[in-house]
């Protein structure tokens, strides 16, 4: 009779942490291009764009992540941004500048800034090094940054093939 199969890395006392799933899906996003308003995809005119403002459909941006930015290669003024943003704030869930990714990698850092540390003092974290969709490297050296204060150690990877990056040493 041979001895059941053991699960180790379930029985380990490693915390998981997915950077991507804290980034969120990306069906949750949406862009708001300001192209479409240019004249002749140079200019911004502010009575037009103003105009076209009017008659956006807002509804499109319900509840969603907005990344606002220009696709085209055009000087846009401060101005245009903070027209857009006026707009988008009662209906978006949230408004950030650039494009899917620059937005959702500024969305990440602050839900990284937000995180509770208390569920991660002196826990052994693995911080999720592969998935479906790129994460910033600044994201990873900002969780590093926020965990190494409280984590009893900080490692990349997968639970069951991880790289050591911090462990807490012992006080004398």
């Amino acid at each position: 009779m041979s001895d059941p199969i053991v699960n180790r890395v379930l029985e380990s006392s490693l915390l998981s942490l997915d950077l991507e799933e804290l980034a969120g899906a990306l069906n949750e996003w949406v862009v708001f291009d300001l192209k479409p308003f240019l004249f002749m995809e140079l200019i911004l005119k502010e009575k037009d764009y103003r105009e076209q403002l009017k008659q956006t459909q807002w509804d499109i941006y319900s509840g969603k992540k907005v990344a606002v930015f220009c696709s085209a290669d055009a000087i846009i003024p401060m101005w245009a941004y903070m027209l857009a943003a006026a707009y988008l704030q009662p209906v978006a869930s949230e408004v950030y500048f650039g494009n899917i990714q620059e937005a959702r990698g500024a969305y990440l850092l602050k839900r990284i800034d937000a995180l509770n540390l208390e569920n991660f003092t002196d826990q052994r974290v693995v911080v999720k090094g592969c998935g479906d969709e790129p994460v910033k490297e600044s994201a990873y050296l900002a969780i590093t940054a926020k965990l190494r204060s409280v984590a009893k150690s900080i490692m990349y990877g997968e639970p069951c093939s991880t790289v050591p990056i911090y462990k807490k040493s012992k006080a004398l």
